[in-house]
Order: C-alpha cells, then structure tokens, then sequence
C-alpha cells in the first residue's frame, strides 16, 4: 500500500530551498509520491463551487504563491531520485496541448521516467474566463487534448484535426521515458469524471474521499471500462481523505480493501523550519505500516 504527500509549490512550499527539502525527506521516509497543484489565476470574488468544501470556497486567500506544476515538480526532480511526481491536478483545458504535451514529456525525462499526469477538468469559470478559454464543453475539450497529446507523445510525425485543435505533421521531442506515455490520473467524483478515468484515463484521484465513497466509485469505475471493453485492473486508484485530515493506518487497511492502491496525505507546510519533522511523523505513522499491507 502506497502513502503520497500533498502538497508542493503552493504557500510556503512554493520556496525553492523548501521544494528541496519536501522532495528529500518524503523520498527518504519512503514516501511513493509527491503532488502540485495548479491554478493560473485566482479571483477575490467568484460563483463558481469549489467542490471539495462545504461552504463552496477555496480555503485559502487569493494572495498565496501557486507555482506552475511543471516547474515546481521539474525542481523537486532535480531533488530527488526515486519518489513518483504528480500534478494534483493539471488544468488540461486552459492549456495549448501542444506546449502541454512538451512539458510532460520533458518532466518525464527530466525526472527518468517518474512522472504522473494528474488532469481534471477545471472548476473556476472566472478563471477560463481570465485565460481566454471557453468554459461551456470544457470536457469535450479536455478529451481531445488529452487525444491530441497522445498522437504528440507516441507518434514519429503526428497530425491532428479536431473541434479544438488541429496541427500539420510535426515533429515533438523528447518522447516521455514512460510507454507509451506518462499515466494519465483524472481527478473529480461526478459520474461524467468517473466514465473520463474509464474511457480516458489510467487511474483515479479522488479528494475528500470516504472508505465507502472509494469503494462504490472504484466498482463504478470498473463497470465504465468493462462497458467499453477496457481493463481496469491496470487502473491505478489513489485517493485523499482530505487537506489535514488525520489518518490512522486502520483507514488505510480500510481503502486498501476498497481497491485502493495509494492515500496522499499531508499539508501545505506553514512553517518551514517544521516541515522535515512533520513528514518523518506521518512516515512513522503511515508510511512504515502502510509498507507492510
């Protein structure tokens, strides 16, 4: 059973020598995995939902440093040697596919072949809107750059003609180290998120997630790929209880009976001088026991 550690890049975290720091103790303590998130702008006053909070906000102030993914995850390779690295999540609509495909496959050489695309599909609309993106079919777009990406990450000269985009026959270097690309993980609960990772995906990362919640969406899961003829025993299945929410490892024999194969715990670290602490005491709860599942 694997343990990740969320978050880098973010806040605090979002300090180089920090990133460094977070990258070497959580490979050191055994840790599988490490996550960034991304958001390009935030806005003082929004409608949109969060969806993983009860009142529907963002619990955090708008004036925190987010990094972009890819380079907080590229630093925290050049930190480390052996730990898995996520984006947790990859807004794939806001971004041109193409430059997204070449930063994938440059983080997965970078960091020989460790990396984890987490993607989703948005949920601030004032953000599209910021960045120019339509929000309305943000899914369809989604499914098409993740299609386009693909001919980009495995093919010699692709070409692509699509609804959202469309190239010539190119060429794209490097080709990701991972074949035939980097996992694809989709993030979001709703039943359309749920058919993404059966019909798109390779895996799931499910947020505020209970033991039962986990259970149920994973057998649904299974139910979309087996529907569209896909195997999902090659799925992976990650999940997080939630930002600071505490776990014991009686939880985590819990999901892992529910099919999942790795929890992300942790925080977005407020004092930079506890953070090596803090990430040796969820090992020692965690990580050593989790080992042994």
């Amino acid at each position: 059973m694997h343990i990740g550690f969320f978050a880098v890049g973010v806040g605090p975290s979002a300090d180089p020598e920090l990133i460094a720091l977070t990258a070497q103790t959580a490979e050191q303590c055994g840790f599988h995995s490490l996550w960034a998130p991304e958001h390009v702008v935030l806005l003082d006053q929004y409608t949109s939902k969060y969806p993983y909070s009860q009142d529907g906000k963002l619990p955090m102030h708008t004036r925190v440093d987010i990094l972009d993914p890819f380079a907080a995850l590229t630093f925290a390779a050049a930190h480390s040697k052996r730990i898995r690295l996520g984006t947790g999540i990859c807004l794939v609509p806001e971004r041109n596919p193409l430059v997204t495909a070449k930063e994938v496959a440059s983080l997965d050489k970078l960091s020989g072949g460790r990396f984890d695309f987490g993607v989703g599909i948005g949920w601030l609309a004032e953000e599209f809107a910021a960045v120019g993106v339509p929000w309305e079919r943000r899914a369809a777009r989604t499914r098409e750059y993740l299609h386009a990406m693909k001919l980009l990450w495995t093919e010699e000269e692709p070409e692509f003609t699509g609804e959202f985009c469309s190239f010539p026959k190119v060429r794209m270097y490097p080709k990701p180290v991972q074949k035939p690309h980097p996992p694809i993980i989709f993030g979001g609960e709703s039943t359309p998120a749920l058919k993404r990772v059966a019909e798109v995906g390779d895996g799931w990362f499910g947020v505020n997630v209970t033991v039962e919640d986990a259970q149920s969406k994973i057998a649904r899961i299974r139910q979309y790929a087996a529907a569209v003829g896909r195997d999902a025993n090659t799925f992976s299945f990650s999940v997080s209880p939630g930002l600071g929410v505490p776990v014991e490892i009686d939880t985590i024999k819990r999901y892992r009976d529910a099919g999942v194969h790795q929890v992300i715990v942790g925080t977005i670290p407020r004092d930079p001088q506890g953070i090596r602490g803090e990430i040796e005491r969820l090992a020692e709860k965690l990580v050593v026991p989790a080992a042994k599942l």
